[in-house]
């Protein structure tokens, strides 16, 4: 779906809300994995891992989206310039210009 939306923004907001629920859902799949004996296949750190990630990857995302409610989506956190479009392509939960990043 994500493919047929004109607008970058619109674009964007669908794939958020998409990797949102993929997140969820690696999530709860994990989550589900960690309470079993033989933990999914998984050792214990690399299930920590694997959880820990899946959680920062759903916690980025909801502020993404957070962000584009209130219509402050785009501005870098610190500096409050706009973030270029290329930059939230590759990475659409981008917080930060790529000036403010590197600092």
């Amino acid at each position: 779906m994500t493919d047929t939306v004109q607008d970058p923004v619109e674009r964007l907001r669908v794939r958020l809300e998409e990797q949102f629920q993929q997140y969820t859902e690696q999530l709860t799949e994990l989550t589900v994995h960690s309470r079993q004996p033989g933990r999914g296949g998984h050792d214990p750190d690399t299930l920590n891992g694997l959880l820990t990630t899946a959680r920062d990857g759903l916690a980025g995302t909801a502020e993404a989206l957070r962000r584009m409610s209130e219509g402050t989506y785009g501005r870098c956190d610190r500096c409050g310039g706009e973030i270029p479009m290329g930059r939230l392509e590759i990475l659409p939960h981008a917080r930060y210009c790529v000036t403010c990043q590197r600092a």
